[in-house]
């Protein structure tokens, strides 16, 4: 039997999905209010949220892919109040190939910003990872271009708006050519993204909680902690190297990240409305 909370759960989930999959894109007011509302811990309402929707599209026919993991940057966090970073789930309806072209449509007050993927080989089990663990488990690193977007108006967010809303998820890009860890220095590798020829954002694997392992070891023991573990086959995004630029329709952007290569996303000239 549904509760009170269930059914707020539910609303709360149903409008943020209806403003994903509206066209023309109508985004929502803050739902922070909303879900601090409901009894219990506001965190875990939110994460709750977030898998409402995710099981929604799964039943759809959509498969699960790998995860994201977002506020990474200490700055940020800082702007939202928190000291850790947060996840979101990655569908296969959401990657796109190196240079093939994003329907601007599919994109919600689009953002940018370069990260690192890695991929697994091996399942992330334990309660307690270490860096040898996340070494041992990746197959290989790829460069990534991260597309988030909002379904909360404006970007007014807070911790409780982007978790519910997957994370801000949007859409991501991955390079082609795959990079064996060993051959990488995750912390110094630099970041160069640029916009249309312009440079819009530079950065290093440093900014990523220091070193995207570090992020890679916080997904995979709160993933075991949920009771649904990282598992071989499953992309991660660790987390921006650099500053977020924003989207327009025809921008292509192109991201350089040192001993991984490059990566672009390229989006289509015109939003096309459907009613």
């Amino acid at each position: 039997m549904s509760t009170a909370h269930d059914t707020a759960r539910q609303a709360i989930a149903d409008a943020i999905r209806q403003a994903h999959d509206g066209l023309p894109f109508a985004p929502v007011p803050p739902v922070r209010e909303a879900i601090a509302a409901i009894d219990g811990n506001p965190l875990e309402n939110a994460y709750r949220i977030q898998q409402i929707n995710v099981a929604h599209r799964v039943l759809a026919g959509a498969r699960r892919v790998g995860r994201k993991i977002g506020l990474t940057s200490r700055s940020v966090q800082a702007q939202l109040g928190v000291d850790a970073p947060d996840f979101g789930t990655l569908l296969d309806g959401m990657a796109f190939g190196d240079g093939e072209e994003i329907p601007f449509s599919r994109t919600h007050q689009p953002k940018v910003e370069a990260e690192i993927a890695l991929v697994l080989e091996r399942d992330l089990p334990h309660a307690r990872h270490t860096v040898a663990d996340i070494i041992r488990a990746t197959a290989f690193a790829l460069p990534a271009i991260e597309v988030v977007g909002s379904r909360i108006a404006n970007w007014d967010i807070r911790l409780l708006d982007t978790v519910a809303d997957n994370a801000s998820s949007g859409c991501f890009v991955l390079g082609s050519q795959p990079v064996r860890l060993e051959a990488l220095d995750l912390v110094r590798c630099g970041m160069l993204m640029e916009r249309n020829g312009e440079q819009v954002s530079v950065g290093a694997g440093a900014a990523c909680l220091g070193n995207p392992l570090n992020a890679a070891i916080w997904l995979a023991d709160t993933m075991a902690r949920m009771g649904e573990p990282l598992r071989a086959g499953d992309v991660v995004l660790t987390g921006a190297l650099g500053p977020m630029a924003a989207v327009v329709p025809g921008d292509i952007f192109s991201a350089r990240i040192e001993g991984l290569g490059e990566v672009r996303a390229a989006f289509s000239k015109q939003p096309e409305i459907q009613s």
